[in-house]
């Protein structure tokens, strides 16, 4: 780990997911591999469009 990447906080560095049933998945910040890039969380930034009741609009 150089020192551009830090641990990902949405996994805990595991790579994976769990939802309330317990399935597991792939991070989808990290992208399974557990770390994130300090300037690739700045870079892959995207806003999602939603209306007052914060609902998304498509």
């Amino acid at each position: 780990m150089g020192s551009q990447h830090m641990r990902c906080k949405a996994c805990d560095g595991t790579g994976l997911l769990m939802d309330d049933e317990e399935w597991r998945y792939t991070c989808s910040i990290c992208h399974g591999d557990g770390f994130i890039s300090r300037y690739e969380s700045k870079e892959n930034i995207e806003l999602i469009d939603v209306d007052i009741n914060n609902r998304t609009i498509e």
